[in-house]
């Protein structure tokens, strides 16, 4: 599936090839506290296949629990994270963060990784209430 996307502010602009059965969410702290939020859903694109098509991210190391460096990419004008990558063989994947793909609502999680660390509300917010619009 062809997609593309963009920061919040529009600075930083991309396109992809993705697999729409590879979207997964993660419940890590680390993505926790990157995320701002409560997990991460992301999709993976093979490097080969994504390219920037504006401004140039800002980019944040972080050293895994596994000791492996995770590039993480922001845009540099509102700090919208917008993708991932690693190291050597870890750098042939690009994690895209789902928020930024301008085709989202197409896009349903398959799977979750480190629920061991998922906040114990996650699985209750449908019964919340909610409105349309604030």
């Amino acid at each position: 599936m062809h997609i593309d996307g963009q920061c919040h502010c529009g600075f930083v602009t991309y396109e992809a090839e993705i697999d729409p059965e590879d979207v997964s969410i993660c419940h890590c702290t680390d993505c926790q506290r990157l995320t701002g939020s409560a997990y991460r859903v992301s999709v993976s694109a093979p490097r080969a296949s994504f390219r920037l098509t504006g401004g140039e991210p800002k980019l944040y190391v972080k050293i895994a629990e596994n000791s492996r460096k995770r590039l993480q990419f922001f845009c540099p004008q509102c700090g919208s994270p917008i993708y991932t990558t690693g190291t050597e063989e870890d750098a042939e994947e690009i994690g895209i963060r789902v928020g930024t793909i301008n085709q989202r609502a197409e896009l349903t999680p398959r799977s979750q990784i480190w629920c061991s660390s998922a906040l114990p509300w996650v699985g209750d917010i449908s019964e919340l209430p909610g409105r349309p619009r604030e």
